[in-house]
């Protein structure tokens, strides 16, 4: 459609032209200054405390939009009972995110440790949003502070020697990758280009994903070189790599006609269906593929998470939106934020979009649990059509 838009005459209303802002802003981060401290020498033996499962990584295992409890166009109070930062007169984003809304690293209280049950007595999550692979290396070995934190690896050193880790798991990559690029460049062929964007956002991933997957590997490495360091053998701790979920549905799927506003205004989802299909069926199966291959060649589990939404995407027909006389649900509501920024100047902050929500924290942690069940093998995690994250389930890969 974007190739013969004729027939489309439209001029971007208000709400339209937040969404553009919001748009063109997507890209933008933030980088911390602090310096990182060397892991210490190695202990004899794996440490006595209590034990430990950790993750690392970028917005999709910190918990990044673990705020919202679906989406709701609802500009005022509660959202229709979507915004769990409302305290009933203000809003207060580190009742979900903790001292980490400041710095923007967004831990959430419903983050994928916290919302898995592995038999742990310590989850730590050490993942912040906007990271990188390089966010993850040791500072001795080329690793960068991000937000006023150490390299993640220089952190899991010091983990590593109080705790006895027994699963450490990353998400890593998206961001090597550009993810918020693209969806940057995306929202914009829909609002104004009237183009597709999948041609060059295929060719952006093409050029960058051998380096992003090299980057992958060597946060692996990395994690493995703190693990013996401190003292552990490999055969002492599961490591797991996870991809990404698709945030929005393929063409057929979508609850909002490809022509006209609400699917921006109203469903925050503002993407052709050439795109949509693109990245539903084409760029998250790529690029977990891609990390499945990483996983194999470094030895950790595999967690594949690209069918994870499955009708539970933003704008997906299987789901609502809250309205002020049917609140959020775990079995209606969708499981992902919506393009944020458009719809309310003050509702959340740009970065949580595109996310797994409360709903989609959980459903992941619930994932991760059933992974904590299978000591080896590769698997996908799927959701069950109208059920809560209990319904989720493994197959194998």
């Amino acid at each position: 459609m974007p190739e013969n838009c004729s027939s489309i005459t439209r001029s971007a209303p208000r709400l339209g032209r937040r969404l553009l802002a919001a748009a063109f802003a997507l890209p933008l981060a933030v980088a911390g200054l602090a310096v990182a401290t060397p892991a210490s020498a190695a202990p004899a033996a794996v440490p006595s405390g209590p034990t430990a499962s950790v993750t690392l990584g970028d917005s999709y295992i910190s918990g990044e939009a673990g705020r919202w409890m679906g989406n709701s166009a609802g500009t005022s109070g509660s959202r229709n009972g979507t915004d769990r930062a409302w305290t009933g007169g203000s809003y207060d984003p580190p009742r979900v995110y903790g001292a980490t809304a400041a710095s923007g690293c967004d831990r959430s209280d419903v983050a994928e440790v916290l919302s898995a049950s592995t038999g742990a007595q310590n989850e730590i999550n050490l993942a912040c949003s906007g990271a990188v692979a390089a966010n993850v290396f040791r500072a001795s070995n080329g690793g960068q502070s991000l937000k006023g934190e150490a390299p993640q690896a220089d952190q899991l050193a010091t983990v590593a020697r109080q705790n006895n880790v027994k699963l450490i798991t990353l998400s890593i990559g998206g961001n090597d990758l550009g993810f918020s690029g693209i969806i940057s460049d995306c929202v914009q062929d829909y609002l104004i280009w009237y183009s597709y964007c999948h041609g060059s956002a295929q060719s952006s991933i093409d050029s960058k994903l051998p380096t992003a997957m090299a980057g992958v590997g060597k946060a692996v490495d990395e994690i493995r070189a703190v693990m013996a360091g401190a003292g552990y053998a490999k055969s002492d701790y599961r490591l797991v790599l996870q991809s990404y979920p698709s945030p929005i549905p393929r063409s057929a799927e979508m609850r909002y006609p490809e022509s006209g506003w609400t699917r921006s205004n109203t469903g925050g989802c503002p993407f052709w269906d050439g795109d949509a299909d693109w990245a539903r069926d084409s760029m998250v199966p790529q690029i977990s593929q891609a990390l499945a291959g990483v996983a194999a060649s470094k030895g950790a589990q595999f967690l594949d998470l690209s069918d994870m939404l499955q009708g539970r995407e933003v704008c997906s027909t299987a789901t609502a939106q809250p309205t002020a006389g049917s609140g959020p649900s775990a079995t209606t509501s969708e499981w992902a934020r919506f393009l944020d920024g458009g719809l309310n100047s003050t509702q959340g902050v740009l970065q949580e979009s595109m996310h797994p929500n409360y709903y989609g924290q959980q459903a992941v942690g619930r994932c991760l649990t059933l992974l904590w069940g299978r000591s080896s093998g590769d698997f996908a995690c799927r959701n069950t059509a109208g059920q809560d994250a209990g319904g989720m389930y493994l197959t194998a890969r």
